[in-house]
């Protein structure tokens, strides 16, 4: 890289977008991945489903508790 970069043909909030939403990448510990994508696999269902549906069962119980 260059010591000096010129920045004055740069605009300010080029790439804004007011309206994006931020998904975080989720990281799992590697036994707990293995066992949701065989449990998964069993199922034939995509490893991300399983895992959303999976939450969601837990927020409602979470509410239900409240």
């Amino acid at each position: 890289m260059p010591s000096e970069i010129d920045f004055s043909g740069g605009a300010r909030g080029k790439f804004y977008r007011p309206d994006a939403q931020l998904r975080l990448p989720i990281h799992l510990e590697a036994d707990v991945q293995a066992r949701l994508a065989a449990i998964a696999s069993a199922k034939d269902m995509d490893l991300s489903a399983l895992v959303n549906d999976l939450l969601k069962k837990d927020l409602e119980l979470i509410e239900m508790g409240r």
